[in-house]
Formats: structure tokens, sequence, C-alpha cells
């Protein structure tokens, strides 16, 4: 059964440089042991020690979130496709304490 899985730019270093791979498995958690064994690591920065997916790792199965399918248990089916994104965090730095302060970002006394 062969899974379509596209990679970050961030975990191409793990596999070659290629943007997709393909995996096999019946589970989200069987396709990454069998992509840790095609490209060594990778398995490493999407499940914690723990067994867990990695909080700032998100998955989509055929664009559905696995958090909502069950995880690494989430079943697979052949020709899916799975899509790796790191989470993005962010906002303007500062911005909290600049509205603390009444002041308006960007003006020369809130920098």
């Amino acid at each position: 059964m062969a899974i379509e899985v596209r990679i970050p730019t961030i975990l191409r270093s793990h596999t070659g440089g290629a943007k997709i791979v393909e995996g096999t498995g019946d589970t989200l958690g069987d396709l990454f042991a069998d992509l840790d064994s095609r490209h060594d690591g990778l398995k490493g920065r999407l499940v914690t020690d723990t067994g867990a997916l990695h909080r700032f790792v998100n998955v989509y199965i055929n664009d559905e979130d696995v958090r909502f399918l069950g995880a690494l248990e989430a079943k697979l089916n052949d020709g899916d496709s799975v899509t790796i994104l790191p989470a993005v965090a962010g906002g303007a730095p500062d911005f909290a304490a600049v509205a603390a302060r009444g002041l308006r970002a960007g003006s020369p006394a809130a920098r």
C-alpha cells in the first residue's frame, strides 16, 4: 500500500532533500516507523519518546487533522496523502507590553 507523504523544508535533511516520499502502513504510527527505516531520524522529529505526536508538528491525512482521526492510531488506506507541517507560532514581539502601556504599536515611545 503506497502512501504519499509531503515533507516540510525543515525535515528534508532526513529525506535527502525530497519534498515527497512514499511509505507504507496501516496506521499513521506504522507509516512513521516505515519512513524512519528509510529516512533515519525522521520519526524522532515527529513522535515523542512517550509515543505521542510532538506538540509542534501538525499532520494531515487527506487534509484532515490527525488529532481528530486518532493521532498515531489513525487508519490509512492505499493512495492516501499525508502532509507534515511544522506548527507556526508568533506575533508581534512585546505587543502585550505595548498594549499594557496604552501606546500605539510602532510609535517612537513604544520602541
